[in-house]
């Protein structure tokens, strides 16, 4: 049974960080690329980063976290994070992570992952 447990939300002031944590198990991890997807209250998931299955895989942003968030993955410890710098209350929602398998990995950006995590919610006040 595959599973994605993200952990590292929390209520932060704007300008502050937060480091997200996805652990997966039940998969190849090393097959999977991984993603970052965030959903605020009233609107769809969007995307925001992901990161292909290749050791030093290359990394995709939105264009709205570029330059403030960060994706890496350590394939030791079958775990996604995402450090998330200089928040702003725009960037309050639930974050997912999920798992896409490289035979599919065409449109990281997409939201057709094979398996999604249960989320956790990220506040940033102003």
């Amino acid at each position: 049974q595959v599973q994605l447990v993200e952990s590292g939300g929390g209520l932060v002031q704007a300008g502050g960080s937060l480091k997200l944590s996805c652990t997966a198990s039940g998969l190849t991890f090393s097959m999977y690329g991984m993603g970052w997807f965030r959903q605020a209250p009233g609107k769809e998931r969007e995307f925001v980063s992901a990161i292909s299955w290749r050791g030093g895989g290359s990394t995709y942003y939105a264009d709205s976290v570029k330059g403030r968030f960060t994706i890496s993955r350590d394939s030791a410890k079958n775990t996604v994070y995402l450090q998330m710098n200089s928040l702003k209350p725009e960037d309050t929602a639930v974050y997912y992570c999920a798992a896409l398998h490289n035979s599919r990995w065409s449109a990281p950006r997409s939201s057709e992952y094979d398996y999604w995590g249960q989320g956790t919610q990220v506040t940033v006040s102003s």
